[in-house]
């Protein structure tokens, strides 16, 4: 009899570390899952244990099943299912031991295990609960599957994040998306504009064509009307064959063009056309081109005040500001801070190969204080660095370019000290955040955390605390932990 979900000893469907520090029994294990179709490997120990576990998560080809025993020396069995939950939660554990209680077996499950059996094991019980652990490994892949399945089919699942104007964005995206009316984006560079733009070409019945971005700002003045248009042979010099334009590598399709801020009076001329006309002409061509894309713009500076500077075409400005989506910085949405860093700390690490296993609380309270002028790109960024050169399972302040690791203390600073020194012009509610965060984070420490008495002290209720801490990104979890 094979345990179900297993094929021929050929290719092996379960991967099952046994972990024993006894030998006999441990190769007896592996021989008897082998016989199963599975594939089984061995470990002596906890700590051999978890290297092995790391090293096939970090090949792809992660442990479906722990088979180990409970008394063991140094780290036991208890220990190491533990570890297991916290580090690799999809994979299912069946905890062995020579003197089972109802009380043991009831706290091993109670951590996570799926099964509990007493030694010696018979064949049939060691089958069944390996079989169950292998189905509800299974159950946890598909369920883990559909979700992404469904944030894709959501279409946002780029856009991370529970702020208030994140929200508002994910609101307008869904709303704007079906639509065939141009959309214009505004915001600092590092925002996300480009993710916002793939995501209304996601959720929009265009979503089978080709999505097509062009930075018009990387692109040189003499270049940028060959690229949007294209050119045919002999156009200009160095025009050896003819070539298509973004507007028609977009047909059918999504056009992004970002920067459009950097376009040239003449150029903007040229977009005006072609965005209400919907025909355009090739460098050097005659021949009139219809065109078939949705365009989405974005730009970094304000158009208005480009405007008034005589910089901006007025009419090119009412022809794409038909909905417009303003993406904030993320100083201005810093409870968001902990959920980026968490998905680009488990982006780098599949990256680079590596388990870390998240931040200590001086690291998150140093990501918290920062500013991020470079915004959520600048944050990818410093998570990827820290990846790279940690050496560490916990990624801490030490970890952080000398900038940022400077907020963890500044945002422990005092009310008084957060006034003091040199004036630096800046909008009244940025000036007041770090007191408001130092007051917020003294009362929860002085308070163990405990959020009612926390209000209580602050004459506030709990219901504003949170608000308050989710907006100053200040982690209540992570924090105590």
């Amino acid at each position: 009899m094979k345990i179900a979900g297993a094929t021929d000893d050929r290719t092996p469907d379960g991967r099952v570390l046994v972990v024993d520090d006894d030998p006999i029994v441990r190769r007896s294990l592996m021989d008897f899952l082998r016989q199963e179709g599975l594939s089984a490997t061995g470990a002596g120990g906890a700590a051999e244990a978890l290297e092995a576990l790391d090293a096939a998560a970090a090949s792809g080809r992660a442990v479906d099943l722990v088979l180990t025993d409970v008394a063991m020396p140094g780290r036991d069995g208890r220990e190491l299912l533990r570890e297991v939950s916290r580090r690799h939660p999809a994979t299912a554990v069946v905890m062995l031991t020579a003197y089972g209680t109802i009380e043991a077996a009831v706290d091993a499950l109670r951590l996570g295990a799926v099964d509990f059996l007493t030694k010696p094991v018979l064949d049939d019980e060691l089958r069944l609960a390996v079989e169950r652990g292998l189905r509800h490994r299974m159950l946890l892949a598909e369920n883990e599957q559909l979700h992404r399945q469904l944030e894709s089919r959501d279409g946002l699942d780029g856009l991370i994040g529970q702020d208030p104007a994140m929200l508002r964005v994910h609101e307008l995206v869904r709303a704007v998306a079906p639509a065939k009316t141009t959309v214009l984006m505004s915001g600092e560079s590092g925002t996300g504009k480009s993710l916002v733009a793939r995501a209304i070409h996601r959720l929009s019945p265009r979503s089978s064509g080709p999505f097509v971005e062009l930075s018009c700002g990387s692109i040189p003045e003499t270049l940028l009307e060959s690229e949007l248009f294209g050119h045919v042979k002999g156009a200009f010099t160095g025009a050896h064959t003819d070539k298509i334009g973004r507007f028609q590598a977009a047909k059918g399709g999504t056009l992004f063009l970002d920067e459009i801020n950097s376009a040239s009076p003449g150029m903007q001329l040229k977009l005006l056309r072609v965005l209400q006309e919907k025909r355009f002409e090739a460098v050097g061509s005659t021949e009139t081109i219809e065109a078939d894309a949705r365009v989405v713009l974005a730009t970094n500076q304000s158009l208005e005040k480009l405007i008034a500077e005589g910089l901006f075409r007025e009419d090119l400005y009412y022809r794409i500001n038909v909905v417009k989506i303003e993406l904030p910085s993320l100083r201005e949405r810093p409870g968001d801070i902990p959920v980026l860093a968490k998905k680009f700390l488990e982006h780098s690490c599949a990256e680079a190969g590596k388990m870390i296993t998240g931040f200590d609380s001086e690291c998150l309270r140093a990501l918290g204080g920062y500013r991020f002028p470079g915004n959520v790109r600048e944050l990818e960024n410093i998570i990827e660095r820290a990846v790279v050169l940690t050496q560490n399972q916990t990624l801490t302040v030490a970890d952080l370019p000398a900038a940022v690791a400077g907020g963890a203390s500044s945002t422990a600073a005092s009310p008084v000290a957060s006034v003091s020194g040199p004036w630096s012009p800046a909008p009244l509610s940025e000036l007041l955040r770090e007191p408001e965060r130092a007051i917020i984070l003294r009362a929860l420490e002085a308070n163990d955390w405990n959020r009612q008495q926390t209000a209580d002290d602050l004459a506030i209720n709990r219901t504003t605390l949170y608000k308050k801490m989710r907006q100053l990104g200040i982690d209540a979890e992570r924090l105590a932990g």
